[in-house]
């Protein structure tokens, strides 16, 4: 088992960063440092080495430093899966291009997408917004699985995008009173086959990570979750052809016309799937749990997929964990610890004390964290 190990990490012009480079020697990186200072950009940063719009979700134009030209760029030194590699991510100055886009760049050649980089590494990441994944909305953690399966299948983040705009495609045709037909079943048919490859690829996902789960240790401090996909495609996926799921989702779809004009959305569809997790041991839903034990069954799951890549990859990811020590008891933060050595990842963690992890700071690199500027730790 290998891991990926980001050995330098380059910025400009991103975020609170007009420029800054950071040698990385150690498994574990500490980023300490007042609120506010900047400790998650700098894993903010290393998550747009993922396809997607990182873990803040921001557009392009928001990760630009403030005072620069609107342009910015990120790139890691790596030892990834093929070797040693250079990639690198960012945007040109407004006005550059026609319309604002990531490039990505490996060893110096232009890529497609940052889905490339996915053959050097995968990249997972729990922040505090995501506390609030097991009380939110559905859309939450449709997201939240859907960053699973992309770290399993690159291009699944393509086919969401591409069901994204079919429906908004559909959407705009049922606007018109007297909507061509042919249009319509035109539509309507791309839609239907890709609902089923994006439900498909969200099954599959949870099938696996299932298993993954109920391959780990008895664990109270990060008790297992179990876990299952609502929805209507989905519940036919593992039993019947793909065609046929495709048929008779194109029929719902025709039938529902009327409704989803009048509603001005689609109201059938793996767009509106749940991921629901429950507190396995007590039998519970999630939601019910008290906050740390959602929060342990958070880190569980997260724990899980990095375990499940590893197996599957033959190398683990690395884990960008943001604030994730800050309300763990001292009991949970040393079982973190442990679990973190065995999975065997270069694991990004930021916090605002230092004491929280004196555990690991001896053999982690400790960087200081002030505004605009990050150095190792004296």
């Amino acid at each position: 088992m290998t891991a990926a190990r980001i050995r330098r990490l380059t910025l400009n012009n991103f975020r609170s960063y007009r420029a800054q480079q950071l040698a990385i020697t150690q498994r574990l990186v500490v980023l300490t440092g007042p609120n506010g200072a900047g400790k998650t950009n700098l894993i903010e940063a290393i998550s747009y080495l993922s396809p997607g719009r990182g873990l803040r979700r921001a557009t392009l134009s928001e990760a630009a430093f403030t005072e620069g030209d609107g342009s910015w760029a990120v790139s890691v030194q790596l030892e990834g899966a093929l070797g040693l590699a250079t990639l690198g991510t960012g945007i040109e100055p407004p006005g550059t291009m026609p319309t604002e886009t990531r490039k990505c760049r490996i060893d110096g050649e232009a890529v497609g997408s940052a889905a490339a980089f996915t053959d050097h590494l995968s990249v997972i990441w729990l922040t505090p917004t995501m506390d609030q994944l097991f009380m939110g909305p559905a859309s939450e953690r449709r997201r939240f699985l859907d960053r699973f399966a992309l770290a399993i299948d690159a291009s699944h983040n393509a086919r969401v995008s591409a069901l994204e705009r079919s429906l908004r495609a559909r959407n705009r045709l049922l606007e018109d009173p007297r909507p061509d037909q042919k249009w319509l079943d035109a539509a309507e048919h791309e839609t239907a086959e890709l609902a089923v490859a994006v439900a498909a690829g969200r099954s599959e996902t949870v099938r696996q990570l299932s298993a993954a789960l109920a391959r780990r240790h008895d664990d109270s401090h990060f008790p297992a979750a179990r876990i299952a996909l609502e929805g209507a495609l989905e519940a036919g996926i593992s039993s019947r052809p793909a065609a046929e799921i495709e048929d008779d989702y194109r029929a719902v779809l025709k039938a529902n016309r009327a409704r989803d004009a009048a509603a001005g959305r689609t109201l059938e569809g793996p767009h509106l799937s749940d991921l629901k997790v429950f507190y396995a041991a007590k039998g519970i839903a999630a939601s019910d749990g008290s906050t740390g034990e959602q929060k342990a069954l958070l880190i569980g799951l997260i724990l899980a997929h990095a375990q499940l890549i590893a197996d599957m990859t033959g190398q683990a990811p690395i884990l960008l964990l943001d604030e994730v020590v800050a309300h763990l008891d001292p009991s949970r933060r040393r079982a973190l610890y442990d679990q973190l050595d065995r999975l065997g990842a270069q694991v990004w963690m930021t916090g605002a004390d230092p004491a929280a992890f004196a555990d690991v700071s001896a053999r982690a690199d400790v960087i200081d964290v002030s505004p605009g500027r990050a150095q190792r730790a004296a």
